[in-house]
């Protein structure tokens, strides 16, 4: 199925998503005459700015969320610590860990905290009704982004979907990457051998994505992201949010945007940029693997010249299509020097 996505990027660092790719623009080209500049980290930079129309941010802390658990605790503790807005996105929000999300939600509702979701028709398309009317009775704006039946509101555009993982809490933290509010991070099947892993079904298994927790003040180009979403999916009108502030941290980040009808979508092109200007290593890890011309070319490209180049990618996946295409790819990159290991 090749479903469009909107996702978030934080800083440098790819949380996940996926894109169609454009053909190399003047950014690439750029960042590829650049290779042999003294100072390539400030040339990233400044490519990246220019790519995502805003400025890196100074003065920010990040905490490396490792896995699904350690992400829900996380966002369990900074809803419980709001007292002004709660602002909530996700591509899937199921019956069970939603469940127990929306029990946290709708307690900061009733106390008199702003509370809005966002979740995505057709990734959440498992969830009755029932619990988002249930969110909506306790005073949460939920809004479904991309309703996969005609309604009123959006017109309908099945194959654009949001596959963003947000939470936004008093304009003070914001967590985000490839953790969705989903049962399958909890799966109690972690020690999953060989014989289980060929035998069990995806959805059985313990998946594993990775979030980063953030403060500082570039959470206010996460919560305009949010309010982007939410003003183009014609939900009511926001109050203004809370404002951000640094820290005193010494992250410098920016938030890139991906939107699902975006022909050149900044993630991508900030990825191949930063490919082609790597000088010592180049690491990535996603859920999906089927890599465009374009990346497998930066990829072969990197590891030819010298670059540490490896790839994290799953050994099963709920998609066998996407895990044939990056197979499919792999004796080309195996060939250059790329080094990639199969999670098991």
């Amino acid at each position: 199925m090749n479903l469009a996505c909107r996702v978030t990027f934080a800083g440098l660092t790819l949380l996940g998503g996926c894109a169609t790719p454009p053909a190399v623009d003047a950014d690439i080209a750029a960042a590829a005459r650049g290779l042999n500049s003294p100072d390539r980290p400030v040339l990233l930079a400044r490519q990246t700015e220019r790519i995502a129309g805003r400025g890196f941010t100074t003065g920010n802390r990040v905490e490396l969320l490792r896995d699904g658990p350690a992400t829900y605790a996380a966002m369990a503790k900074a809803i419980a610590s709001a007292k002004q807005r709660i602002d909530m996105e996700s591509y899937t929000f199921d019956s069970e860990e939603g469940g127990r999300f929306a029990a946290l939600l709708m307690a900061k509702s009733t106390a008199g905290v702003e509370v809005h979701l966002v979740f995505d028709a057709y990734g959440s398309r498992d969830t009755p009704d029932r619990l988002f009317n249930t969110l909506r009775a306790a005073g949460v704006s939920v809004l479904e982004y991309n309703p996969i039946r005609p309604n009123d509101r959006v017109p309908l555009t099945i194959n654009q979907r949001d596959h963003r993982k947000l939470l936004v809490v008093d304009g003070r933290v914001a967590i985000t990457g490839g953790v969705n509010i989903s049962k399958v991070y909890l799966n109690p099947n972690v020690a999953s051998g060989p014989e289980t892993l060929k035998n069990s079904d995806a959805d059985d298994l313990p998946w594993r994505d990775t979030d980063m927790r953030i403060e500082g003040s570039v959470v206010a180009q996460f919560e305009q992201l949010f309010n982007d979403t939410w003003q183009e999916q014609h939900g009511p009108a926001l109050p203004p949010p809370p404002i951000s502030r640094s820290t005193g941290g010494h992250a410098r980040i920016l938030a890139l945007d991906g939107a699902p009808d975006d022909k050149r979508p900044a993630i991508y092109r900030t990825l191949i940029v930063a490919l082609k200007l790597a000088r010592h290593s180049a690491h990535l890890t996603t859920g999906y693997f089927a890599p465009p011309p374009d990346l497998r070319h930066a990829l072969r490209e990197a590891a030819r010249r010298g670059v540490d180049v490896q790839l994290v990618v799953p050994a099963k996946s709920d998609s066998d299509l996407a895990l044939a295409a990056g197979r499919a790819a792999f004796g080309d990159l195996l060939e250059d020097g790329v080094v990639i290991h199969e999670r098991q």
